[in-house]
């Protein structure tokens, strides 16, 4: 089920449990007792003479950076979102992680320094500028924002694919899949089958809920979704304006290029009057209940996992309305 990088990330966060315990830290006491525990003798010899110093850490930084960055684990990404893996986050990690005494470095918390210097509005870190402060990092850095910068339209990178991509590792996989995931691992599955389904049916339902969340932000009612909708204004890579493009005319994508991504009220109007041009939301409903349809048919046809596990989601966010 764990895919390289994660499997790299665990022998190494193993390696450094095992020896700090060797040093008489007592981190998960239990491991060898647990159903998780690996019994090999190889192993145990490998993490006996595992040194975790600075130099270890240091030596394996580059793999573990290198492997975390490989986009393969993601299918097929966009050269865009290539791109942006090998200059953006290579970027961050080689920046923030090998300096300093590396202590939260090899104990891959990083993070918590970067987080710390924004909310402290530190100046700077191990001698050299946060790395908030660094002009690169003014630049979104999601899929979604390098696909859809606000202020620059660029109508070829408005695709489905493209869409789908962001939609499932932005939303699917970790407000739908990951928590059910973790309910399985805590639950005693091992079934790489049952996370296998699993995964199929909460991505594909997590595609769903954003696309719901996208057709709700221009037709949805304020007063019920809580909050006026601003993907328009925003320049959002959305599923209604890669629908519109799929079946605009080149007059009509015009439209989309004049007035898309503006924050004035006349451009917002004339792209939700060509949206209703285009019959967008009956394509919404009809998608609706294809999604709806197939979803059912999976869930009812497996058998490997409770279906009220599928269900009672599903129950929550079908035609829901906000």
């Amino acid at each position: 089920m764990l895919r390289r990088p994660a499997l790299s990330l665990l022998r190494f966060a193993r390696a450094t449990f095992d020896s700090s315990a060797s040093r008489g830290i007592s981190f998960f006491e239990d491991t060898q007792k647990s159903s998780m525990a690996e019994p090999s003798l190889k192993k145990a010899k490998m993490a006996a003479d595992y040194v975790h110093d600075r130099n270890a850490f240091l030596s394996t930084y580059d793999i573990l950076r290198d492997e975390l960055l490989e986009v393969s684990i993601l299918g097929k990404p966009p050269k865009l979102s290539q791109d942006w893996l090998r200059r953006y986050v290579a970027g961050v990690m080689d920046y923030n992680v090998p300096g300093g005494k590396l202590n939260r470095g090899m104990a891959l918390q990083a993070f918590f320094l970067v987080a710390d210097d924004i909310m402290d509005g530190s100046i700077t870190r191990r001698g050299q500028p946060c790395w908030y402060m660094q002009p690169k990092t003014s630049h979104g850095q999601m899929l979604d924002n390098i696909t859809a910068p606000i202020g620059t339209v660029d109508l070829s990178k408005y695709t489905l694919d493209n869409y789908m991509r962001i939609v499932t590792y932005k939303t699917a996989f970790y407000s739908f899949y990951l928590p059910i995931a973790c309910g399985m691992l805590l639950g005693g599955i091992r079934d790489e089958a049952a996370f296998k389904l699993a995964e199929k049916i909460l991505v594909e339902m997590g595609q769903y809920f954003q696309i719901q969340d996208d057709y709700l932000d221009c037709y949805g009612e304020p007063e019920l979704i809580g909050k006026i909708g601003t993907d328009i204004e925003d320049n959002k890579c959305s599923w209604l304006v890669c629908t519109a493009l799929k079946k605009a005319t080149e007059a009509q994508k015009e439209v989309i290029a004049s007035n898309y991504g503006k924050k004035e009220a006349t451009h917002v109007a004339a792209i939700k009057a060509l949206f209703k041009e285009l019959d967008l939301e009956n394509d919404f409903r009809a998608y609706e209940a294809a999604s709806h349809e197939a979803l059912c048919k999976m869930i009812e046809e497996q058998d490997l996992l409770p279906k009220g596990v599928f269900t009672s989601i599903l129950k929550k966010i079908y035609k829901r309305q906000k």
